[in-house]
Formats: C-alpha cells, sequence, structure tokens
C-alpha cells in the first residue's frame, strides 16, 4: 500500500503512514524519510525546534475524491536562517497544494478560462491567481535580463478606456523579459532602471512602433541602441490615410449616385494589388475612372508598399526620397502629414530595409497574449494580465501530471 500510494501521489523520499476516507477526500498521512529537518532557504539540515499539528495539501483528485497529503511539520532552528517551519517535498513553502497540483493548474490556466479551471480543478476563482503567481515566483529566470542585445517593445490593451500594459521581448530568446503597466514613457523608464545602466549599455538594436513616449525613453537610456521602424506600422499609416482620403471623398459627393459610386471600395483599396478578386478588380476599375484622388491615394499607398520590400538600402533611399515628394505634392492632406512622418523617421524605416529586423515577434508574442485575454474576457487588474504574459511567453517550463501516451486500446 506504501509503494502505491507513494507512486499514486508522486512522493519519493517519503513514506505513507495511513490511508483514510473523510467524506469525498481521501486522506493520506505521510511522513519524511529523514530524521532532521531541513530549512526551507538552503536545504540544509537543522536541529527541531517545536512540532506543529498535522496540516492538509490539497493534492490531484481521483475522480470526484480528493486527495489530500496529511503531515505534522516541524519548525526547524538553522543557524544561517533562523527557525522555520521545514521544507517538504511535496509542496511550496506557504502553499495549501502540492506541487504537482499546482503545476496542472497553471497548465490548465494556459489553455482555458480561470472559470473552466475552476469547475475542472475544483478550486476557488482566485486561488488560480494565487497559483500561477507562486508558479511565476518560482520558476521566472533571474537572470531574463541579462545579456540583451536585440529587443521589441510594444504595448498591449487589455481593458476599455485605455489600460495599456508595455512589453519587452528578447528578440535573440524569443520570450517576453519585462512586463509594466501603462504605456508612456515612464512606464519603459522602469524597464530600464530593472536594466541598470551597464546592461542598458549592452542593447544594439530596439524593434518598435512610432511612439514618441517609447523613442523618447530608449533615447534617454540607450541612445547608443539604433531604432528600428517595420514595414507593418507604416504601411498601416499608409492604409489609413487611404481610408482617410476614402470617407472625406464620399463626403464631399455632391450626389446621392456619387456617394453610391464609392460605396464598397474600402477593402479593395486597401488590399494588396495581388490580393484583389475579380469583383475587387471590377471596383478599383472603377475607382480609376470616376474618382482620381481616391485612386492617386491607392497608386501612393502601393508605391510605399513596393519600396518597403526592397532589399537594396541605397535604391531604397533613392525612392522614399522620391515617394516623399510625391505624397507632399499629392494635394491629399492625409499623404502630406505622412510625407512628413516618413522623412522624419526615414532612417529607422531604411534600417528595417538594411537588416529586415522587425518587431513581428513581438507582434506574435502578443498574439498569443490578445488569445489569453480573449478568452478570460478581460481582466481586471494589469497584475492578472502580466502574470499570464510571463507564463504564457515569459519562457517558463511547465510539468504537470499528465499521462504518458500509449498505443490504441
Amino acid at each position: 500500500m506504501s509503494t502505491v500510494f507513494k507512486r499514486l501521489l508522486g512522493v519519493t523520499s517519503a513514506g505513507v503512514e495511513d490511508v483514510g476516507l473523510k467524506g469525498k477526500e481521501l486522506v493520506v498521512d505521510v511522513s519524511p524519510s529523514w530524521r532532521r529537518p531541513r530549512g526551507p532557504a538552503c536545504g540544509k539540515p537543522g536541529t527541531i525546534h517545536e512540532t506543529r499539528e498535522p496540516r492538509l495539501w490539497r493534492d490531484l483528485a481521483f475522480g470526484e475524491t480528493v486527495a489530500m497529503v496529511r503531515y505534522a511539520p516541524r519548525r526547524v532552528h538553522c543557524e544561517t536562517h533562523g527557525v522555520h517551519v521545514e521544507a517538504v517535498q511535496w509542496t511550496a513553502p506557504k502553499s495549501r497544494f502540492t506541487r504537482r497540483m499546482e503545476e496542472l493548474v497553471a497548465y490548465l490556466a494556459l489553455q482555458m478560462s480561470k472559470t473552466a479551471v475552476c469547475k475542472l480543478a475544483g478550486i476557488d476563482w482566485r486561488t488560480v491567481g494565487t497559483t500561477v503567481t507562486r508558479i511565476i515566483n518560482e520558476k521566472l529566470d533571474a537572470t531574463r535580463l541579462d545579456d540583451l542585445s536585440v529587443i521589441g517593445v510594444d504595448e498591449l490593451s487589455f481593458r476599455r478606456n485605455h489600460n495599456d500594459v508595455t512589453v519587452v521581448v528578447d528578440h535573440v530568446r524569443q520570450r517576453i523579459v519585462w512586463v509594466g503597466e501603462g504605456k508612456s514613457s515612464a512606464t519603459l523608464a522602469e524597464f530600464f532602471k530593472a536594466l541598470g545602466p551597464e546592461r542598458a549599455k549592452l542593447l544594439t538594436h530596439v524593434t518598435m512602433d512610432l511612439s514618441a513616449a517609447y523613442r523618447s525613453s530608449v533615447s534617454a537610456h540607450a541612445p547608443q541602441a539604433e531604432l528600428f521602424f517595420d514595414r507593418f506600422h507604416i504601411q498601416r499609416l499608409a492604409s489609413d490615410a487611404v481610408d482617410a482620403v476614402r470617407r472625406s471623398e464620399v463626403r464631399a459627393a455632391e450626389s446621392t449616385n456619387g456617394a453610391k459610386a464609392l460605396k464598397g471600395t474600402r477593402w479593395p483599396l486597401l488590399k494588396s494589388a495581388w490580393n484583389l478578386n475579380a469583383d475587387e478588380s471590377a471596383k478599383l476599375a472603377d475607382v480609376q475612372r470616376t474618382n482620381q484622388r481616391i485612386f492617386r491615394a491607392y497608386l501612393l499607398k502601393e508605391g510605399l508598399a513596393d519600396i518597403l520590400r526592397r532589399r537594396q538600402p541605397g535604391v531604397a533611399a533613392r525612392e522614399l526620397t522620391r515617394w516623399c515628394n510625391w505624397a507632399a505634392r499629392s494635394r491629399l492632406k492625409p499623404f502630406v502629414k505622412l510625407s512628413r512622418t516618413i522623412k522624419q523617421f526615414s532612417a529607422g524605416i531604411l534600417a528595417y530595409i538594411r537588416t529586415g529586423l522587425s518587431n513581428g515577434p513581438t507582434e506574435g508574442l502578443n498574439n498569443k497574449t490578445r488569445l489569453i485575454t480573449r478568452r478570460a474576457y478581460g481582466f481586471h487588474s494589469a497584475q492578472a494580465l502580466m502574470a499570464m504574459i510571463f507564463l504564457c511567453c515569459g519562457g517558463i517550463t511547465l510539468s504537470p501530471p499528465l499521462p504518458s501516451p500509449t498505443g490504441s486500446p
């Protein structure tokens, strides 16, 4: 019996003293195999200070029957750390759950909503968040900010009314290394405070969008780092400019027939030329015949996209200058404004063309986090979201007690 329950409970360095049923709970009394208790901080044997009353730790369930581990912990006197409750193999300090129960809860939190985890594991809703936080504090790499050279910075919204967090990604190791509440320059300054001036000097490349707050913070704390603005953000600005021109033309249409002629042209104008179907190509041809201003905006958008696809920095620099002059003379206010923006950030745009380094990995990790946010129908606090971000994309490896795959029955 002792061997069977030791295997079921995953306890290797303790013996099973007794097993009994208490309602729908299976209570297993255990005792460590060592005589001298060990301190929780250093793991070294110490002297027994006193023995406490027996405690129960929640373990996995056998169907509807919950397994509980019962043991009377001793207080150990350590010469280095003083008097503390002894460390036991099956649980973390100050936890009411076994380690494998916490691992399973954290693994389930990655796969489903907290409400579903509560029903499946039979625990309280708040306990899920507490367990996730404990796993992160134990397993998150304490050296994740060391040797950073190429990072990406982006913001992530988790609730209405512009509740955001700032995310910093390590491009080399493909994981999130820091999360802070807000998206201001002061928020990113907290990252550089945690990084420290010595490690900040090792940064060589930073990818981001055109946020003035992020740019000012990076320039203040890591002026040697080269900024990169990838094509995704630049092309999004061009698409927004096309849509602004289209909306203004629809409003300015003198007759109902003129407005109707522009109906249904939004997506053909925003899509790439190679991605249009027959109906969308026909719509675009109609725009070319009926509204030269909108079609000029479409040509400007496609011209900029062609420049950003180039791989020769010298050619791209000349073409970008020509495009900015064309946009400035286009008499389209959104593109006149965009031409000034691109001139201001041309160095970061050309750096992207030269190296191909983009904010794509950051956006990819943020998409994984957005999936968790949608599944949870939002988060009540930034701290809850930050815990899930680290659990999902912080490089944490979980070891849940899952069965080994077997052959077909």
